[in-house]
């Protein structure tokens, strides 16, 4: 059984910081891809940050130089450093993971139970 444990989020004043963090507990064989989306009410669920294979990494344009994202692939963990929050930054953030469970298995796409963020102005 592959879980993404979630912490972090809450709320905060613009122009303040908050940290979420992501483990990937239980049994696999490998993790492609680790990162952060989130959704907002009444919009899609969007990519903010990911990690690719422990080397490439992708952000939304809306977050590029305000956030960062680090991924421990020792400690299969992925966080995103979230400053200079703005209230537009306000959503529901999901732990996003592509978990090969098993060798002769393909990959499958794994979400956090997401964890809310609150910009106030």
């Amino acid at each position: 059984q592959v879980q993404l444990v979630e912490s972090g989020g809450g709320l905060v004043q613009a122009g303040g910081s908050l940290r979420l963090s992501c483990k990937a507990a239980g049994s696999y064989f490998s993790i492609n891809a680790m990162g952060w989306y989130r959704q907002a009410p009444g919009k899609q669920r969007e990519l903010v940050a990911n990690n690719i294979r422990g080397d490439r990494t992708n952000y939304a344009d809306s977050v590029k130089g305000r956030f960062t994202i680090s991924r421990d692939n020792a400690k299969n963990t992925v966080d995103l450093q979230m400053n200079s929050l703005k209230p537009e930054d306000t959503a529901v953030y999901y732990c996003h993971a592509v978990i090969r469970r098993y060798s002769n298995e393909s990959p499958r796409d794994y979400w956090g139970q997401g964890t809310q963020v609150t910009v106030s102005s």
